[in-house]
């Protein structure tokens, strides 16, 4: 858990309301450490395979410290560092070890789902700032209490949802928001198929590289399987939440910019869904998931849909994905130059990156902002708890419960295994 020497030096800055005034140069000397010829912002990366390789490659000149649970992963990104900066960096198995450095000012988690709340938290008890991938938890209750501990501890937490900083869905956004189509009526989210390698194997005993123990962390004890690892973590309940929270934490997450609910979400949920005839992973791979807000808005979420996000108004329609934006009007398209103007001008980002690093040093809140990556995480969670009970879901986004069934209700949080605790 988080070091009483650390969380009492870095918390004092903050309860004396000084932190959030310092220059730069200030900043930098106030965690105890010499400040850097680069005055840049010292990120420790934990978790450095697939994304989280490519994060390290993003955020290479600012990185001091690695930690990975496969000393494999450990072993080439140390050597990518060592390589950029000419000296080795710091190396560890557990996390908890970054967070006890004064030479670590930030951490970014490229963790399985199932151990990002637990670590944001300690990031934040420990004063450190936090850029956690997507989807940023892997139960509702989870997010809540990043957000709380965010919050206590005046601590910078960008949600990984990086098309947030792409100019395709800002603008998207900003046309819906801003009338383009008139009344937005109905959503439509389309998500990938399930991409696990088949076949399922036996279990087996872990490879040497692997502290699978410390893998699994808060998740129920089992036996390794090679294919509920790694990437492969994303497809059983344990972990993640398939492609739902996969893709649907970023064109869900862009539906929510759109419809301005980033504060709230949907007040209902219900799911038809289709699973894996031979059992080889526990996420559907089919999925029709019906949503309904407050206002009126419905919207459909599965592998039906067009991929990315679709926003369909009275006057017309916006779909958004990757390098697409289609603006059609009473079935007509429109080019880019002639998109009528409008007033609604949202939050700004040209780099997910640099925007966290920015705030880091302005104490401003980046882009995708941990509530932000709660809600939309969220509406995710949703969609799955209706698929997983068979029943149609009602939801107060106010006060964060499933409203009169109680079978719905327990699947909004998740005991850990123990001696791992969130708070």
């Amino acid at each position: 858990m988080p070091r009483q020497r650390l969380t009492a030096n870095r918390r004092g800055f903050l309860q004396a309301g000084t932190l959030l005034s310092l220059s730069t140069l200030t900043y930098r000397g106030a965690f105890g450490g010499d400040t850097p010829p680069s005055e840049r912002v010292r990120i420790g990366f934990i978790g450095v395979g697939g994304q989280g390789k490519s994060n390290l490659k993003a955020l290479l000149k600012n990185a001091v410290a690695v930690c990975d649970v496969d000393s494999r992963r450990l072993a080439e990104a140390a050597s990518m560092v060592e390589k950029a900066h000419g000296s080795a960096p710091v190396q560890a198995v557990d996390y908890r070890k970054l967070l006890d450095r004064k030479d670590v000012d930030a951490v970014l988690i490229t963790t399985p789902d199932h151990w990002h709340a637990l670590q944001t938290v300690n990031a934040c008890q420990a004063g450190t700032d936090v850029y956690c991938e997507k989807p940023l938890t892997l139960t509702i209750a989870e997010g809540r209490a990043m957000v709380n501990a965010s919050r206590k501890h005046s601590r910078v937490v960008q949600t990984g949802s990086q098309q947030r900083s792409a100019k395709e869905f800002r603008t998207a956004c900003e046309l819906v928001r801003g009338g383009a189509i008139g009344k937005v009526r109905h959503v439509l989210v389309g998500l990938p198929a399930v991409n696990f390698r088949p076949p399922a194997v036996a279990d087996s005993a872990p490879p040497v590289e692997l502290d699978y123990d410390l893998w699994l962390g808060p998740a129920p004890q089992r036996a390794y399987n090679e294919k509920r690892v790694h990437y492969l973590f994303r497809f059983f309940w344990d972990y993640s939440g398939g492609q739902q929270t996969n893709f649907g934490a970023h064109h869900l997450d862009i539906a929510q910019w759109g419809l301005d609910m980033d504060n709230s979400g949907p007040v209902s949920a219900e799911a038809k869904a289709r699973f894996n005839k031979d059992g080889w992973f526990e996420v559907p791979e089919w999925t029709e998931i019906n949503y309904r807000y407050a206002n009126g808005i419905t919207m459909v979420c599965g592998q039906s849909q067009p991929s990315g996000t679709t926003f369909q108004g009275e006057k017309g329609e916006i779909h958004v994905n990757r390098g697409v934006l289609q603006l059609k009007i009473n079935g007509e398209k429109v080019a880019a130059k002639d998109y009528p103007k409008v007033d609604v001008k949202l939050y700004a980002s040209a780099n997910h990156h640099q925007n966290w690093l920015d705030c880091i040093k302005s104490r401003a809140k980046p882009i995708c902002d941990v509530e932000i990556g709660h809600r939309s995480a969220t509406v995710c969670h949703l969609g799955n708890i209706a698929v997983r009970t068979g029943q149609a879901i009602a939801w107060d986004p106010a006060s964060e419960q499933v409203i009169n069934n109680p079978d719905a209700a327990k699947l909004v949080e998740k005991a850990y295994r123990a001696p791992w605790k969130l708070v």
